[in-house]
């Protein structure tokens, strides 16, 4: 028997993926692959909508909890890891059921990503010894000059990405940044999402975000403050950690950080749903209070698998 292709579910925050990825948990025997670029850190918790210990426990979860809030981290690194993940888990003949919102993650996964030219010797010995004597600043400022989009979110101390950005711009004389955008054509898989109307949506964020804060997000991002997430150009852009930093430096207020990071979610959820709806292969499912939208993800993958019916239906 072939082992089963990775199922995709995504969706905009707070549609209630990881709600639905469980209970399909209980119609198909699957482990969940995170596509969430903030899940992958440590201590970032509640700001990331982090599955619990006790759900995580229930169905097992990758790339959820693997690196220090110092670290960077990339779609290249993301997809690598991802497919590690996955070859184990059909390895096990499970199902990979790869879940989450980071739009660029999932496609990455899905469709590949461009890899470059081959490695110069020559220029990146020069540019390692640019940064040698000059400093690693000076290279990220050199980056930011030429690419300003891939030194935007490439750490200044990342000196092996900051010179293979500028490699590829030698070599090539066009930013990497604009490369990473060409994809290989897109593969045939089975990708769901979930949908809700905007208005229902956008109260739910409301509703998140204010739990959030109940939920200890400020001492959250004190801790991480302490932990050196400033460090990071990767964990510094989850929503909530720069308002609320702003509000433990007593540059604006608690109603005030509150009201941010709900604008901010909003619209980040609004740009996750442009992104996925150029993705033609997505069959939409609307997420109804009862939870029966879970029956027909349950028929699609099922189906998927050539799983008869009376096997998984509840």
């Amino acid at each position: 028997m072939d082992a089963p292709a990775p199922v995709y579910l995504v969706g905009p925050t707070g549609v209630g993926k990881t709600a639905a990825a469980l209970a399909l948990a209980d119609r198909t025997p699957l482990e969940i692959v995170s596509a969430d670029s903030m899940q992958v850190y440590r201590g970032l918790d509640i700001l990331s909508a982090k599955p619990t210990r006790e759900e995580r426990a229930r169905v097992p979860h990758h790339l959820v909890d693997i690196l220090d809030v110092t670290e960077t981290f990339s779609a290249a690194e993301f997809k690598r890891l991802a497919e590690d993940a996955i070859a184990a888990i059909q390895g096990r003949g499970t199902l990979p059921l790869v879940v989450g919102g980071t739009g660029l993650y999932v496609k990455a996964l899905a469709d590949g990503l461009f890899d470059g030219p081959e490695a110069s010797s020559d220029v990146r010995q020069q540019l390692l010894a640019e940064a040698e004597t000059r400093g690693p600043e000076a290279l990220h400022a050199r980056l930011a000059g030429v690419d300003p989009a891939a030194a935007a979110r490439i750490a200044t101390n990342d000196l092996r990405r900051v010179v293979r950005a500028l490699e590829v711009y030698e070599t090539t004389r066009r930013p990497i940044s604009e490369q990473q955008t060409e994809w290989q054509r897109p593969r045939a898989c089975l990708m769901l999402g979930l949908h809700m109307p905007r208005a229902m949506l956008y109260r739910r964020i409301e509703e998140r975000v204010g739990a959030m804060f109940e939920a200890g997000a400020v001492e959250e991002v004190r801790r991480l403050v302490e932990a050196g997430i400033e460090q990071s150009a990767t964990a510094m852009q989850a929503i909530g950690v720069a308002e609320i930093i702003a509000l433990l430096r007593g540059e604006r207020t608690l109603d005030e950080t509150k009201h941010a990071v709900k604008g901010n979610t909003r619209r980040y959820a609004k740009r996750q749903l442009t992104w996925f709806r150029k993705d033609a292969r997505i069959q939409w499912y609307d997420v109804v209070p009862d939870g029966s939208h879970v029956e027909g993800l349950a028929r699609a993958v099922n189906t998927a698998l050539g799983r008869p019916e009376a096997e998984w239906s509840s």
